[in-house]
């Protein structure tokens, strides 16, 4: 296992690569973009620059966002400040980083396709456009869709969401979110350097008909879309079957980030995934106490206890979200009313933003201050009817 071969030089591939040749091993990355950009990438959480403080840490152009504006039919919006900010990269920029410091470890970059892997012996033989190459291991990092269909996750239409957008050139402070009727998913309005990325992400619904839900919404909102560079991807959205029959790792080979199907099912979010999943498989990988036969269920084992039983538990909770009621009216709307006159519902989201609310715990927190939460909403409803006494909750 002397060579490792890592198939894609997205976050995930290019920061397993990093970690194993900076630890000594010969590391190879297979890429034939090496840096792209997409409609929806490019934002980390504080539950990832506070793991990895080296994604805020350096001089990559970058936004640092305090302030997000949530808002749902029926119930206008709100503007939250952020307690722990959002990080919004160019996904090409941040991509690019993420390269150079796998390249600076010591992992040589080979921008080429990876057409067919076959295992032979207890090694694999991978063929390019260029040649033919042997590896001891591999590390799946070949994104959503994957094209070597015997390694990686499996999945079906229902374990997918669509992700399209536009990048616009214009500038905000501050992120827009916008929760639509009958919707499993969002609009966005991401600020990054030197232009917006706007753009929807969906579930169970045809791509064209999110396109037409989002360009209404820039024209209602003044955002110029005609003319503007268009961008559309598939993500991986794993339902609760999907999660069960997973296939993260085989014979030689363990899969992380898109590859892995390791996106968060409500919100869409997949770099900390990529990244975290990264970490764990060039773990596994070093790990000389786990025989080669022995490191597919290692690392299962280590990403059910880090991460995918609370993402499995999110899939459960993804439709609910988006397209139950409450109180008479849909869950988003409640929320948005909940942020503007709780400030304990308030500290929940802001958690459910920074990465650091888990959803396995999530209803647990909800009943313990749901007294608290609805004398805050009785209080801010009376106060608000007389100007006089009105509290602002900021």
């Amino acid at each position: 296992m002397k060579r490792i071969a890592v198939l894609g030089g997205g976050p995930a591939g290019a920061f397993a690569a990093e970690r194993l040749a900076r630890a000594g091993l010969e590391t190879l990355v297979f890429d034939e973009k090496l840096a792209w950009e997409k409609p929806c990438g490019g934002g980390l959480t504080y539950k990832a620059y506070h793991e990895y403080p080296f994604l805020i840490e350096n001089d990559v152009p970058k936004k640092i966002v305090t302030d997000t504006r949530l808002a749902a039919h029926r119930a206008g919006a709100v503007r939250m400040r952020l307690t722990r900010p959002l990080l919004i990269y160019s996904r090409h920029d941040l991509n690019r980083m993420l390269l150079e410091r796998a390249e600076h470890a010591g992992a040589q970059l080979e921008k080429t396709r990876v057409l067919e892997i076959a295992r032979s012996g207890g090694r694999w033989l991978l063929k390019t456009r260029h040649g033919s190459v042997e590896a001891g291991y591999c590390i799946v990092a070949t994104g959503a869709r994957n094209p070597l269909r015997n390694v990686g996750t499996e999945w079906t239409a229902a374990d997918t969401m669509s992700a399209l957008g536009y990048y616009v050139p214009s500038s905000q402070d501050h992120i827009d979110l916008q929760f639509l009727p009958n919707l499993e998913g969002y609009i966005w309005v991401f600020p990054r350097c030197g232009h917006l990325s706007v753009g929807i992400c969906g579930k169970g619904e045809p791509a064209q008909f999110l396109r037409a839900r989002l360009e209404r919404y820039m024209d209602e909102k003044g955002i110029a879309w005609r003319g503007a560079s268009f961008y559309s991807h598939m993500l991986p959205s794993l339902a609760s079957a999907g999660w069960r029959r997973n296939r993260v790792a085989g014979d030689g080979w363990l899969a992380v980030g898109d590859a892995a199907g390791l996106v968060d099912p409500i919100t869409g979010e997949g770099l900390y995934y990529a990244l975290r999943s990264a970490d764990l498989a060039s773990q596994v990988v070093l790990n000389e106490a786990h025989a080669g036969t022995e490191k597919a269920q290692a690392y299962r084992n280590l990403l059910d206890h880090d991460f995918a039983a609370d993402l499995e538990f999110s899939a459960t909770l993804a439709q609910h979200v988006f397209l139950d009621r409450f109180l008479f009216d849909a869950i988003p709307a409640r929320m948005v009313q909940l942020v503007r006159r709780s400030p304990r519902f308030r500290d929940v989201v802001q958690d459910l933003i920074a990465g650091t609310q888990p959803y396995l715990g999530l209803k647990a927190r909800l009943l313990e201050n749901l007294a608290g939460t609805l004398y805050e909403v009785l209080i801010n409803f009376l106060l608000q009817r007389n100007p006089e006494y009105r509290v602002e909750l900021s």
